[in-house]
């Protein structure tokens, strides 16, 4: 039998998640990312077209260059 069990993508893939325009604020991000389940969330420009990700780690990692950048 196939390992997969004749699974596809589609099957496992989360309908209509939500997602982040690349003007969001970073703080916004940052909530949704602590506030919901997701750890990464896809970016759409204006037209809703996906230019990339921002996961949680992108954000604390942006967090500390801000926190570094105003203490110096």
């Amino acid at each position: 039998m196939n390992k997969n069990n004749g699974k596809v993508v589609g099957d496992l893939m989360t309908p209509s998640p939500l997602i982040v325009r690349e003007t969001t604020n970073l703080e916004d991000a940052a909530r949704l990312l602590l506030e919901t389940k997701y750890r990464r969330l896809p970016v759409v420009d204006i037209d809703g077209k996906l230019v990339g990700i921002i996961t949680r780690g992108n954000v604390v990692r942006a967090a500390l260059q801000i926190k570094r950048s105003i203490e110096s």
